[in-house]
């Protein structure tokens, strides 16, 4: 499927493809996202069967505007609508226990559901045409390298989406922050642009940071030790040892990818040197399209200079031990 530009009369089309249970992937700030109407279980059990996607993992509903959390959620806590006032169009999907008439496909099964409102001009133009809430992952294949360009999910997807509205590249580059709002205390689940910090201002409580998956499961999108991953080997490497883990790979006659901060390495007949920003919300822009253009060459294996770490690059070095491997 080749992506169009999303000007109305794409919107209008996209709007009815998903009233008749088809899939439209669509852009916002953070990656592209494959949707379905999220009210319509068959259609939704299509996206992952297209991502190939286990049906325990819940997804995130997309809403127009916070107006709509009543709709999906019951006893909406006074944090969730602060949260929204301060955040919402934006990068944050909050957790809240679901009503009874949203579909399980949606949340895995889990009496919670993940519901969030994009800050992408196109997405909310879709949401406001469609009128409901829309179902949607990363439009890729599951735990590869989310796409942050309409033709990287014509690259992933091909023709087994029914429309790619091409809203240009993704602004933010990176998932947005998900915080569980369904019980007692409010817990981070996934890193995002919005920091902890901004979090507990607007809470004016402790946010409660990610326990590990063997402890509660998958309770939101994005929790799996192995994402956002290349299909070549991926190995993490610190700044003072990534020269040294270079000429490994070339004794070994290798060819390798590389993604640095700052040190210099020179791109070679056998090494592919790509140089990253240094400022965080830059560097996360461009994280998964230079992840994705490295696993296009013929190379043997990936290597990134891991980046600093703080609250700043909390999100990037969450996707990237995920994405790859320590050396």
């Amino acid at each position: 499927m080749k992506p169009v530009v999303a000007d109305d009369a794409a919107i209008d089309y996209a709007a009815d493809l998903l009233r008749k249970g088809r899939l439209v992937a669509f852009p916002t700030e953070t990656v592209y996202g494959l949707g379905a109407d999220a009210a319509n279980p068959e259609a939704v059990r299509r996206i992952f069967q297209v991502k190939g996607r286990p049906s325990n993992h819940p997804l995130i509903v997309h809403l127009a505007d916070a107006n709509q959390l009543d709709d999906w959620a019951v006893e909406v806590p006074e944090a969730a609508r602060r949260l929204a006032a301060r955040f919402w169009p934006g990068p944050l999907a909050m957790i809240l226990n679901k009503k009874a008439e949203v579909p399980p496909e949606v949340t895995g099964g889990q009496q919670t559901v993940g519901l969030r409102v994009p800050d992408h001009p196109v997405a909310l133009r879709l949401l406001r045409k469609f009128g409901g809430g829309i179902a949607a992952p990363s439009a890729n294949r599951f735990c590869r390298i989310s796409p942050t360009q309409a033709l990287h999910v014509q690259e992933e997807l091909g023709e087994e989406v029914d429309l790619i509205l091409d809203g240009g590249p993704c602004e933010v580059g990176v998932e947005s922050t998900i915080i569980d709002l369904s019980g007692p205390q409010p817990r981070l689940l996934r890193s995002g642009k919005i920091t902890v910090p901004e979090l507990e201002r607007v809470l004016n409580a402790p946010l409660q940071l990610p326990s590990s998956v063997q402890e509660e499961g998958i309770r939101a999108p994005g929790m799996m030790a192995v994402h956002y991953a290349p299909s070549k080997p991926a190995y993490r490497c610190s700044a003072e040892h990534i020269a040294e883990a270079v000429k490994q790979c070339t004794r070994q006659k290798l060819h390798v990818g590389l993604l640095l901060y700052r040190e210099t390495v020179p791109s070679s007949r056998r090494i592919h040197a790509v140089r990253m920003p240094e400022q965080p919300e830059a560097y996360a822009r461009r994280l998964y399209s230079a992840l994705r253009d490295l696993d296009h060459l013929r190379i043997d294996k990936i290597l990134v200079e891991e980046p600093p770490e703080g609250e700043a690059w909390r999100a990037i070095n969450d996707r990237l031990h995920k994405a790859t491997l320590p050396l």
